[in-house]
């Protein structure tokens, strides 16, 4: 049940997060949460910076010390930390392309809008589907799946914004049972200048199921 640690010095650590794991009990009800997990792991208190969804894998970043979470905050607030993944996603994007679509601040569709930017480029065409990776310009609530749903090109394995049909038939052709969203990279710089960055490798099962895709790919874009 421990984590898998990519990078740890006196201030930071990077952890690999499993689909399914919450980050911490402020979003889930169970006790088996990321923060505790590493709070026992490592034996002592840690600070989770910013937020991954439940069912995406990948870079997880927690402070160590109090100080560290607020210049580690900050860094985030600033847009500063540049945040990099990989989704699996129907139909066909442009090879690059931006979305600025404000988004409310939940999943209410009828709060307050604010700003939302997320850079996307299509790295590889699989049948009906598009491997893209993402860059969030900016940190709201599942913000790359709500970009992609609006441009109609929803993640796959999305239980939320994607479409039933085509995750059933993932699940059933190439074994994906969860989404796939993985958060492949995290990038800052210290404040001694030095530029840091922790990648994750692709999650195994995604991996897998993206090897058996490729094999026997879906038909045309619908």
């Amino acid at each position: 049940m421990t984590l898998r640690i990519l990078h740890q010095d006196e201030a930071l650590v990077f952890v690999d997060k499993p689909s399914g794991l919450a980050v911490h009990r402020g979003w889930a009800p169970e006790r088996d949460v990321a923060v505790r997990r590493l709070n026992q792991q490592l034996g002592k208190f840690v600070h989770p910076i910013h937020r991954l969804d439940r069912g995406a894998s990948g870079v997880l970043l927690f402070a160590l010390t109090a100080e560290a979470a607020r210049w580690a905050s900050e860094v985030f607030a600033q847009g500063r930390a540049v945040k990099r993944y990989l989704a699996l996603v129907r139909g066909v994007p442009p090879e690059r392309f931006v979305v600025d679509h404000p988004l409310p601040r939940d999943e209410d569709r009828r709060g307050e809008r604010v700003p939302a930017v997320t850079a996307f480029q299509r790295l590889e065409v699989i049948g009906r589907y598009s491997l893209v990776a993402a860059e969030p310009r900016t940190g709201r609530l599942h913000q790359i799946r709500r970009h992609l749903r609006h441009l109609s090109c929803p993640i796959l394995g999305d239980v939320n914004y994607g479409r039933g049909e085509h995750n059933r038939m993932c699940r059933s052709r190439y074994g994906m049972t969860r989404l796939f969203l993985h958060a492949t990279s995290l990038a800052l710089d210290r404040p001694d200048g030095q530029r840091l960055v922790v990648e994750a490798p692709l999650a195994p099962e995604l991996a897998h199921a993206l090897e058996v895709m490729r094999r026997d790919p879906p038909g045309a874009v619908i």
